[in-house]
């Protein structure tokens, strides 16, 4: 999986070096893949592209080394033995891919896949679904590299049906789109829109996404890049409207296809290489999406301009500043109050959900001149703090970020002290306030000033 390079052969024989130049992967790793493509469906509309998806992907998949396991247009029992089988075979496997193309959907935070002969009357239909976070616990067997893939964030019929029989107090726990899934470590997480955000199915043989996907998933670059190119590639095509969630947790370069170099003689003393100007182009990235505001995405575009993340820069500016653009006018809205200055308790709610279990976490906080920030008590690894502006009128959306604790208390079961953001849409009077969270799980605020 890692990348071998001048490596000396004068003593290999002329068959042996055939092998390494004209087999393609030079791997003796062993990589499993479930391609899944559900277009027909008994209960919505067909879509056309998943069955088409799912056979391209498999055959490009099985030119760059994959065992792969296929299956089109599944069935409830058929998509249960389907994901037995790669679980069981994900266990002995070096890598690991999951791809699906077809309808799927949130509720309460969790993300479910969907059979064609599946119906949906109420929520208890819901286990006849397949769970993302079970396909994300399979993956996490293999021993180097997981990569889960879902072309599925189309706008699910069933979902209103749902919605409907749910009543109006617990259908505002089905969201639109798909909930967004953090990368565990050793995880690339690719969905082919935002989190919470609809995806086209395209006019082509294939989706957008898809598209995207086969024109890049061969090409001998690091895996991070390869995803990269095809987040670019989606965001280009479909006139910045359709930017791909992606979440990378890896650590070294992998790569499916190549580059493998072969050296048949000792190369001429060269002169030391020139310092790589893109080398701290992934931590700043990092650092400057948790923080999430123009000025850290512009500062990156400045800083690593031709390097792999500029394209999702520009792109988060841009959809930055269109925020900015349609929302109310007036120095009420971009300068702070002293009005609400002083010290804050905060209470953050998180029911349970899914798999995670609920907790209550207390924060303090202080406002100086509008400025509000907030952090959890206590040194351990699970931090969070949450920092904003607070305008005349209270009206205002915070930004928080922080680490993991237990993972019993995570969506997706992730280890302690992986990093996650998120916004939380806030009111505050006088002397009290509520907010909501925007993304992930539905979890709710409350300030109380002292």
């Amino acid at each position: 999986m890692r990348a071998f390079s001048g490596l000396q052969l004068p003593g290999f024989s002329l068959a042996l070096l055939a092998c390494w130049l004209g087999l393609g992967p030079a791997s003796a790793e062993t990589r499993v893949a479930l391609v899944v493509g559900n277009g027909a469906y008994a209960s919505t509309a067909r879509l056309p592209n998943p069955s088409h998806d799912a056979e391209d992907v498999a055959a490009s998949l099985r030119r760059s080394g994959f065992e792969v396991i296929q299956g089109i247009d599944l069935r409830q029992a058929d998509m249960q033995d389907l994901t037995i089988r790669f679980a069981r075979a994900a266990s002995r496997a070096d890598v690991a891919l999951f791809y699906y193309s077809g309808h799927a959907m949130q509720y309460n935070g969790v993300n479910y896949l969907m059979p064609v002969d599946a119906s949906l009357t109420d929520e208890a239909d819901l286990k006849r679904f397949v769970r993302v976070d079970d396909i994300v616990n399979d993956l996490q067997q293999a021993k180097n590299l997981r990569i889960l893939v879902l072309d599925s964030c189309r706008d699910n019929p069933l979902a209103e049906t749902l919605k409907r029989s749910a009543g109006t107090t617990r259908a505002a726990s089905i969201g639109r789109g798909l909930s967004k899934v953090e990368a565990p470590r050793g995880t690339i997480v690719s969905f082919s829109t935002q989190s919470g955000q609809v995806a086209a199915d395209g006019v082509g043989r294939n989706s957008p996404y898809t598209t995207a996907f086969l024109k890049h998933i061969e090409e001998p670059q690091e895996i991070g890049d390869v995803f990269r190119d095809i987040s670019s590639d989606v965001y280009d095509a479909s006139g910045k409207t359709q930017l791909p969630e992606l979440s990378l947790s890896i650590i070294g370069k992998f790569y499916l296809n190549g580059p493998v170099a072969v050296t048949l003689a000792p190369a001429a003393p060269q002169a030391a290489p020139r310092p790589d100007p893109c080398a701290a182009a992934e931590a700043h990235w990092k650092a400057a999406d948790g923080i999430g505001t123009v000025g850290v995405f512009e500062d990156h575009l400045a800083r690593f301009s031709s390097c792999s993340f500029a394209s999702l820069a520009k792109a988060r500016i841009d959809s930055l500043k269109q925020k900015v653009a349609v929302a109310p006018s007036g120095n009420a809205r971009t300068t702070g109050s002293n009005d609400f200055d002083g010290h804050w308790d905060v209470t953050l709610n998180c029911p349970p959900a899914g798999k995670a279990q609920g907790f209550t976490r207390p924060l303090v906080a202080t406002v100086t001149n509008g400025v509000f920030h907030a952090e959890a008590q206590g040194k351990d690894v699970n931090r969070l703090e949450i920092d904003g502006q607070i305008p005349a009128d209270g009206r205002t959306t915070l930004s928080a970020r922080g680490t993991t604790g237990a993972s019993a208390y995570t969506l997706n079961n992730l280890a302690p002290g992986s990093p996650y953001a998120f916004t939380v849409d806030a009111q505050f009077d006088r002397s009290r306030g509520t907010g909501k969270r925007n993304e992930a799980r539905a979890c709710n605020l409350v300030f109380v000033k002292r």
